[in-house]
């Protein structure tokens, strides 16, 4: 799978890929991340991106040309199209159901905006699919593309160690609960024990006990997806099953 990354500042990433699952990933050849500098494409003597708005108003807006023509430069350096990602409050909030869906995409474009926003006509002219990560501001986007990133990449195959890892997380799965508690040595640590269900060695009771501390825990925590849960239609069965 590949990312490229469209930005002013591309050395913001540079850290986060050189560390860690990513890091690895990309050596191993299951991923690959390209970091493009929108400045590269401005037309002006100085290299301008950005540029006051129209009509008055406080801040700078990203200048529609460079951005554009950035964005179609790098779609046409690849034999695959990108399905392009405008990293945007506006945009869908995101979750696990939408982190599967954009991670069965071939390529993705992860177009980063700064200051006040890009011009209207950005989206006008590109029609990106635009995510947000959550209802607040950042100073770019450039952080929720990492966050894209991180997501998607444990979803490729061969990037963890054990695929069951990404059934068992948090909102994964068929159920999307939250993960059920996890311990690991010392057994005993200032009076608090593991619990002894953990050692027996039977797997169906660990199984039925992990299931009980996702249900508690998604109750007690979120009760919107346990709400959503209880109101999921049950499977429908045949007469006599």
């Amino acid at each position: 799978m590949r990312f490229d990354v469209l930005t002013l500042f591309p050395e913001i990433l540079s850290g986060y890929l050189g560390q860690s699952l990513v890091k690895l990933a990309i050596e191993r050849g299951l991923i690959e991340v390209g970091l493009h500098n929108i400045r590269d494409w401005a037309n002006s003597k100085h290299n301008t991106v950005d540029d006051r708005p129209f009509g008055g108003g406080p801040g700078m807006v990203l200048k529609v040309e460079p951005v554009v023509e950035c964005v179609e430069a790098v779609q046409q350096a690849a034999n695959t199209p990108g399905h392009l990602i405008m990293l945007s409050p506006q945009g869908r909030k995101l979750d696990q159901r939408i982190v599967e869906e954009l991670a069965a995409h071939q390529r993705l474009l992860l177009l980063c905006g700064r200051y006040e926003g890009f011009d209207e006509r950005v989206k006008e002219i590109l029609q990106p699919d635009e995510i947000s990560i959550g209802d607040y501001i950042l100073g770019g986007g450039e952080v929720a593309a990492m966050v894209l990133i991180d997501a998607i990449a444990r979803l490729v195959p061969g990037v963890l160690g054990d695929e069951d890892s990404n059934r068992q997380d948090s909102f994964s799965g068929e159920d999307r609960l939250l993960e059920f508690a996890q311990y690991t040595r010392p057994r005993e640590y200032r009076g608090l024990s593991v619990p002894e269900v953990l050692l027996g060695g039977n797997h169906e009771e660990i199984a039925r006990w992990r299931k009980q501390q996702s249900d508690q825990r998604t109750r007690e925590k979120r009760a919107d997806l346990w709400a959503e849960r209880q109101n999921k239609p049950k499977p429908e069965t045949k007469n006599g099953e």
